[in-house]
C-alpha cells in the first residue's frame, strides 16, 4: 500500500511518544536518520556493554589536529559538544566487485569520504543537531598532517569528498571545523562495507519507497512498498543516485538518512536489544570496521555521550542538510551558501530549538510519511504553524526558538520518510 505522503512539512514537529528504558538504546535512536547511528551508536554499544572489546579499538586510533583538548567530562564542554563522522567507499577486498570501475578504474587507490556528518549535541537544556555535508561541496582545504607526520597543501578550492584521501579522517575533520567555524573534538569513520556488516548483523533492515526504484548504475529494479534489504541490496540503495530524487547527490543524502532510520528502529528493537548473541555480534562487528579519533576511545565518554542525550525528545532532535547553492563554475557541484550556514550555527551557539521552514530534502531524495491522525498536544498549548518559505523570524515566534531559513532542508527524529523513487 502507498504511503500517505507530502513534500513539505505542515508543522513544526510531531511529539512522538518515547520509551527511555535505557541510555544505550536512547543513544541508538537519537542518532537514527544519519551514518551516525553506524558511527557513535555501535560504539555506544561497545562502551557501555562490551569493555573488553576497547583495547581492539583504540589500535588505529586517529590524532585530531587544532581541536581543543577534551575535558574529563563532557558535561564541562560549555556550549556542548560535536562529533564529526564520515562514511568512506574503501575498495575492501570483499566488496569490492560491488563498486565497478569505482575500484578498478584510475581512482581505485583513493579513499573519499562520500558521507560527513557533524553532530552538534547543545549544553543545557540538551538538544541535538546531525549536519549532512554534501561530497560534491567545493570548498577551501587546509594543510593537514597526515599520519605518518607529512603535511598536505592547502588548497583555496577542493571537493569536500576528497579530503578523506589527502589527510585521511584528521583532514576531513579539520576541513569541516574550519568551514563551520566549530571545534571538533570527537571523529569516527566507518567504511560502506562496514555498513553491510553492521546491517547483515542484525538481520537487515526494512526500508520504505514510496514510488519504485529503477537504477541501472546500480542494478537496483524494485517496486514500491517496503522492503528488507542487507549484502549487496544494502550497498545498492546506499549508492543510488540515479534512482531517487532529482538524481543528483543530494537526494541521495536524503535517501541514505532514510536507511539509517530504519536501521536505527531495527537496532532498539526487541529482536536486537534483547537478544544477547545479536548485541554481542554487532557491537563486535561494529568495532572491527570503526576507526575513532584517540578522544573516543574511551568506554566512560562513550557513556557519558548517550546519558547527557538520552532524554532529548524527538522534536528537538534535527537532521539537517548544510545549506548550499550551485557552483557557478561547474553546475554539477555546489558551494557553502553562507548566509544561510551562519543563521544556523548562530542559533547553535544561542542553543535554540530550531523551527524548519524549508522541504526534507533538497534533492527530493524522500518524502515525509504524514500520520493518518493529526497528533493533539496534551499540554493545552498549540503548536507553532511556520510560513513556508519563510526566511525571518515571526515576531511571535519565542526568543529561544529560532526560525532558519528555507534554504536548509531537513527534518526531527519524529518524521518518518520514504524513498522518493524515479518511478513516479
Amino acid at each position: 500500500m502507498s504511503p500517505n505522503r507530502t513534500a513539505r512539512r505542515r508543522t513544526v514537529a510531531r511529539h512522538g511518544q518515547l520509551r527511555s528504558p535505557h541510555p544505550v538504546s536512547q543513544f541508538f535512536k537519537i542518532l537514527s536518520v544519519s551514518l551516525a547511528v553506524v558511527l557513535v551508536a555501535g560504539i555506544g554499544v561497545v562502551g557501555y556493554n562490551f569493555l573488553s572489546l576497547a583495547t581492539s579499538f583504540t589500535e588505529d586510533a586517529v590524532t585530531l589536529e587544532g581541536q581543543a583538548a577534551v575535558p574529563p567530562n563532557i558535561g564541562e564542554i560549555e556550549g556542548g559538544v560535536n562529533l564529526f563522522l564520515a562514511g568512506t567507499d574503501a575498495c575492501e577486498p570483499e566488496f569490492a566487485e560491488y563498486f565497478g570501475d569505482r575500484c578498478t578504474g584510475a581512482d581505485s587507490e583513493g579513499e573519499l569520504n562520500d558521507v560527513n556528518l557533524l553532530l552538534h549535541i547543545s549544553d543545557n537544556p540538551r538538544r541535538v543537531t546531525v549536519i549532512s555535508f554534501p561530497r560534491d561541496l567545493m570548498l577551501p582545504i587546509p594543510s593537514c598532517t597526515r599520519e605518518d607526520g607529512s603535511t598536505t597543501s592547502a588548497m583555496s578550492k577542493q571537493q569536500l569528498n576528497s579530503t578523506f584521501m589527502y589527510g585521511g579522517l584528521n583532514c576531513a575533520t579539520k576541513t569541516v571545523a574550519q568551514l563551520t567555524g566549530q571545534n571538533i573534538p570527537f571523529a569516527a569513520a566507518i567504511t560502506w562495507g562496514g555498513v553491510i556488516d553492521i546491517t547483515n548483523a542484525i538481520g537487515g533492515v526494512e526500508v520504505c519507497i514510496a514510488n519504485g526504484i529503477r537504477d541501472r548504475y546500480t542494478g537496483i529494479d524494485w517496486p514500491e512498498g517496503n522492503r528488507t534489504i542487507q549484502g549487496l541490496e544494502a550497498l545498492q540503495f546506499l549508492r543510488t543516485r540515479h534512482g531517487v530524487g532529482d538524481g543528483g547527490d543530494l537526494g541521495r543524502i536524503s535517501n541514505q538518512q532514510q536507511y539509517m532510520s530504519r536501521l536505527a528502529r531495527k537496532i532498539v528493537s526487541d529482536d536486537v536489544l534483547s537478544n544477547v548473541g545479536t548485541l554481542s555480534k554487532l557491537a563486535t562487528v561494529t568495532v572491527d570496521n570503526i576507526t575513532p579519533s584517540q578522544s573516543l576511545t574511551n568506554p566512560l565518554t562513550l557513556v557519558q555521550i548517550a546519558l547527557a542525550i538520552k532524554d532529548v525528545p524527538f522534536d528537538d532532535i534535527v537532521f539537517l542538510q548544510y545549506p548550499t547553492l550551485t557552483d557557478p563554475a561547474d553546475a554539477n557541484r555546489v558551494v557553502p551558501n553562507y548566509d544561510a550556514a551562519d543563521a544556523l550555527f548562530a542559533a547553535l551557539e544561542a542553543n535554540q530549538q530550531l523551527q524548519l521552514t524549508g522541504t526534507t530534502s533538497q534533492g527530493d531524495g524522500t518524502v515525509v510519511i504524514t500520520p493518518e491522525t493529526p497528533e493533539v498536544p496534551t499540554d493545552g498549548t498549540e503548536t507553532v504553524e511556520p510560513t513556508e518559505g519563510a526566511d525571518v523570524a515571526d515576531p511571535s515566534v519565542p526568543a529561544d526558538v529560532a526560525v532558519l531559513p528555507s534554504a536548509i532542508a531537513g527534518q526531527t527524529a519524529a518524521e518518518e520518510t520514504c524513498s522518493n523513487g524515479n518511478l513516479r
